[in-house]
């Protein structure tokens, strides 16, 4: 079973405008990837980060919807000693601190996918961090379903 971790910008994609098509696609995709890790298909990597960054969230019913989902998390990363000397490395290599919070955790919860609807920080991981598997939620539900497999 494939592990998934989901930056705090794929947990606020549904509140986004969704009269875009990228946005809304990009909301699909994530929530039918949240519909298999609610079904047992895939496992949710929760982190000491997304408690942060939501729980700063200025919108109560966003912060609690997205809170809904850490107790699903089969895997929770705490930043420790470890988890934030990765992130210094990756800030180094310009991904910013928060991003570099979100990458280190997914490689010390060695998640099987890392999704983000960030470009920048998704083209920084892709060049400093190949080994992470990135990607954006309509791939990484592509990868989840296997729809490439034949």
């Amino acid at each position: 079973m494939k592990s998934v971790y989901l930056d705090m910008c794929c947990f606020n994609r549904p509140y986004d405008d969704q009269t875009q098509p990228r946005i809304r696609l990009e909301t699909e995709a994530k929530i039918l990837i949240q519909e298999s890790i609610h079904s047992g298909r895939c496992k949710l990597v929760w982190s000491a980060i997304l408690d942060f960054e939501c729980s700063k969230n200025p919108f109560p019913e966003h912060k609690q919807a997205i809170f809904q989902w850490r107790r699903l998390a089969q895997a929770h990363i705490l930043a420790t000693d470890p988890v934030v000397a990765q992130a210094q490395r990756l800030g180094a290599l310009g991904i910013g601190q928060y991003d570099a919070l979100h990458v280190a955790s997914a490689m010390a919860a060695q998640a099987d996918l890392f999704v983000t609807t960030d470009d920048r920080l998704l083209k920084r991981c892709l060049k400093a961090v190949p080994a992470l598997n990135a990607h954006r939620p309509a791939d990484a539900l592509a990868i989840l379903e296997n729809w490439y497999e034949n």
